[in-house]
């Protein structure tokens, strides 16, 4: 299933920086005819708005709250790719006095950002046999002990996006789970990483595996190193029928 980015109307939430910006950027460059940038703080798209003029179009949207994502699925009818790239990354371990209310913090955004989206898209996506693009990580393979809580809200969203692709690939929309390691974005620094990809290297990832039809995308040289270690399960386990 392949998804070509040209003419084609996408959305991407978190648009306003790091990952989430390249990606607006990538698509524009690829021929996009027009972006949402679904984002908390409308202000906040002023640069790309001034730069891209009418080919991007900023709704105010939270994936934290069903509504809002329920809204925003109602004025960006049209879409044909949807890119889920919203999410937070704090540095947290398993042992702490507030470990709970962080867990479930980055749940409520990373893992359950994701439901809302892909619910509330689902009919737009199948009737128009677009794509759901999912940000996961490296770290939905592999537990990062000083991003713990993270680490984990980022398995289960990866595991809901094996779920959306037996349940949505069936009829017609590709996805696409996308696994960068450390990025050099805010949420990156923060996070502890002084060094990694370019956001647009993930970007740019993005693009070519959509038309080439992958499931995975492990885009720079850190997450590729995990690729390999990973393939053979990925083949054999998590893209394969054990029904047959």
């Amino acid at each position: 299933m392949s998804t070509t980015i040209e003419n084609k109307v996408a959305l991407v939430t978190g648009a306003n920086r790091g990952i989430g910006k390249a990606i607006v950027e990538s698509f524009i460059n690829h021929g996009a005819k027009k972006v949402y940038l679904a984002v908390r703080d409308t202000n906040s798209t002023k640069e790309l708005e001034d730069k891209y003029g009418d080919k991007v179009v900023t709704i105010k949207a939270d994936v934290s709250n069903t509504q809002s994502i329920q809204d925003l699925a109602q004025k960006a009818n049209d879409v044909d790719v949807v890119v889920n790239n919203a999410g937070i990354g704090e540095s947290y371990g398993t042992i702490g006095v507030d470990v709970e209310k962080d867990f479930t913090k980055q749940l409520e955004v990373n893992a359950f950002g994701l439901l809302r989206v892909a619910n509330a898209f689902a009919k737009t996506l199948e009737n128009k046999k677009g794509a759901l693009v999912q940000l996961n990580s490296i770290a939905s393979i592999k537990n990062f002990p000083q991003l713990s809580t993270y680490s984990a809200s980022k398995a289960a969203s990866y595991s809901l996006t094996q779920g959306l692709r037996a349940d949505l690939g069936t009829k017609g929309v590709h996805i696409l789970s996308v696994h960068p390691g450390p990025v050099m974005t805010d949420m990156g620094k923060a996070a502890g990483f002084e060094e990694g990809a370019a956001a647009s290297e993930i970007s740019e990832g993005i693009v070519t595996a959509l038309a080439a039809g992958d499931f995975h995308l492990f885009p720079d040289a850190m997450a590729k190193q995990f690729e390999g270690a990973y393939q053979g399960f990925a083949e054999n386990i998590v893209l394969a029928d054990l029904n047959e």
